[in-house]
């Protein structure tokens, strides 16, 4: 009894995404993980892979799709409102172009306010005439 029902849990888990089953299910093997522990490693596995991959990387992230991040994890007023701020932030940062480059090296030497736009600014106007 104990072999088929993990014969069928093992039918079950297949069913899934199979490229990102397949590492995941070694990583279990890694960890010699069985029974439930393994089906429940196997679908966080996947979850963080799933989330771990970009969905568009040519496109820049919007507003919409922080909110909508904000929204899986059922945020709500001011941890809402910060987890967007920080996602915007982070979106922007890995921007591709000067003014990304400029945002993280401005981030590197931990710069605030004014100081931070003064070096953004100038970062971006050296980048341009280069």
């Amino acid at each position: 009894m104990r072999k088929l029902l993990l014969l069928a849990i093992l039918a079950v888990s297949a069913s899934g995404a199979f490229a990102a089953d397949a590492s995941c299910e070694a990583k279990a093997a890694e960890k010699k993980l069985a029974g439930a522990a393994k089906n429940s490693f196997i679908q966080k596995c996947q979850k963080d892979m799933k989330a771990a991959t970009p969905a568009t990387p040519a496109t820049p992230a919007s507003p919409a799709s922080c909110e909508a991040k904000a929204a899986d994890k059922k945020l709500a007023g001011a941890a809402k409102n910060s987890f967007i701020q920080k996602c915007q932030k982070d979106m922007k940062a890995q921007a591709p172009g000067a003014q990304g480059v400029c945002e993280n090296k401005a981030a590197e030497k931990k710069l605030a306010g004014a100081a931070k736009k003064s070096f953004i600014q100038k970062c971006v106007k050296d980048a341009g005439s280069n």
